[in-house]
């Protein structure tokens, strides 16, 4: 019953779409029609300003990890019990009853869901393949992804828990389907279309 109420606790977190009520406030405008569309803290910024896109940040990633700490430290769930929560953040933010089960693509909840779950570990071992991607591939969908596999076997490598990394992979399962379509194009790597241009030349 527990992993029940967490479970639906974290959904109903996740779900709340605070960047489109945000710039709704701020704008009187719609944030799903700036950028690609996507209901995050990128293009709250674009329609908001930073202070906006800040904000959202903070309260997406928070709306993923207060579920998981209520359940850890209020609940007393562990291990297998946990993953449900682990995963419903993210389907609430992808799904989001507010928005007619059209929701954003999961990324700041899934930081703040890790964040509550492995503390440092996996927020900075997601954020800096991240990075590094991003610095030689310029598609955000492919960057996420990529991302999130060489994390799951840096899980694997250092002998992470199994439910840890089940959780993860289920996870990153998400991110996919809240990426698919950006998955679509291949990836585009920095600097290549320039050496294509010089061999022609």
């Amino acid at each position: 019953m527990l992993i029940a109420i967490s479970a639906v606790i974290g959904f109903v977190a996740g779900s709340l779409p605070f960047s489109v009520w945000l710039v709704r406030w701020i704008t009187h405008g719609d944030v799903r029609e700036v950028g690609d569309g996507n209901p995050g803290a990128i293009n709250a910024g674009r329609a908001g300003g930073w202070r906006a896109g800040v904000l959202v940040l903070v309260l997406d990633a928070a709306k993923g990890g207060l579920p998981v700490i209520l359940a850890r430290f209020v609940f007393a769930l562990d291990s297998w019990a946990l993953i449900p929560v682990v995963l419903s953040p993210v389907l609430g933010h992808a799904v989001s009853p507010w928005l007619r089960f059209r929701g954003g693509k999961g990324i700041a909840a899934t930081f703040g869901v890790w964040s509550a779950l492995t503390y440092w570990v996996v927020p900075t071992t997601l954020g800096g393949f991240m990075s590094a991607i991003m610095a030689v591939q310029s598609v955000n969908a492919w960057t996420v992804v990529m991302a999130s596999v060489f994390t799951l076997i840096v899980l694997g490598l250092i002998h992470a828990e199994t439910p840890l990394i089940v959780a993860f992979a289920l996870n990153l399962a998400l991110l996919v389907f809240t990426h698919r379509r950006g998955l679509l194009s291949t990836p585009k790597w920095r600097g290549s279309s320039g050496k294509k241009k010089e061999a022609q030349n």
